[in-house]
């Protein structure tokens, strides 16, 4: 138990960041079917490109995963339970990634973020980033209803739940030529068994759970996605101008 211490692109468009600053234009896509992960690689890798070249403005991609483990650079093997094998029996993908952090897992019902955005525009580093990815989670939660903790020196947002503090959205990132990849995911009605296989993000007794989990009752995971879309425009100072 862990303790607290320490393509369909459709639009949306609402706190405050670091340091205010008139809005940047951007593009938001939300892809209503689902999106293999080396689907989703193929279209950061081709978005950031874009971006460190000057030639997309800052670009949030929200957007579902089949079932997958992506596996990060500090992944241990004994994060993966019983081992790559036991987990491709579950139908399961298992996919190597660049990003930090360990094993982590993604399905239907939760909501993958990937913002391709010039870091110096919003942040000092990578730290501070990742502190402003977590507010926008904290306050995508808040609309909800939902309480949303940070916790020293273990990037994502927890919340309280009768099995004591548990895991509801993780992040992961990734700088390169001064430019985002990777991000975050939120639960929302993703089945949480599978989570139950590895040690999530390599923390031994983490708990996860989501916000169909806590609310007791399915969410609209199209609703979340707008939200999700207008909070970040507000924590980055961002306007959404473009949609594809």
């Amino acid at each position: 138990m862990i303790a607290p211490d320490q393509v369909h692109p459709i639009f949306s468009s609402p706190s405050t960041s670091i340091t205010p600053q008139s809005a940047r234009p951007g593009t938001l896509l939300i892809f209503q079917e689902l999106l293999s992960y080396p689907q989703a690689w193929a279209l950061q890798q081709r978005f950031h490109a874009e971006r460190v070249s000057g030639a997309r403005a800052d670009t949030l991609v929200l957007l579902e995963h089949p079932a997958v483990y992506t596996v990060g650079r500090r992944t241990q093997s004994d994060h993966l339970g019983r081992g790559e094998a036991a987990l491709r029996e579950t139908g399961a993908a298992i996919e190597p990634v660049n990003r930090g952090g360990s094993v982590t897992y993604h399905g239907p019902g939760q909501l993958v973020g990937y913002p391709i955005l010039t870091l110096s525009h919003y942040a000092s580093g990578p730290k501070v980033y990742v502190q402003l990815l977590e507010e926008v989670l904290i306050q995508t939660l808040a609309l909800s209803g939902i309480t949303g903790h940070r916790m020293a020196h273990k990037p994502g947002v927890w919340t309280t739940t009768n099995r004591g503090m548990a895991k509801i959205a993780s992040i992961g990132a990734r700088v390169e030529h001064g430019v985002t990849l990777h991000g975050f995911a939120l639960n929302i009605n993703v089945d949480l068994s599978p989570f139950a296989l590895i040690v999530p993000c390599g923390l031994e007794g983490c708990e996860t759970t989501s916000i169909a989990e806590i609310m007791r009752a399915p969410a609209s995971l199209p609703l979340v996605a707008h939200q999700i879309a207008d909070v970040f425009a507000s924590v980055f100072h961002l306007e959404w101008e473009s949609f594809a």
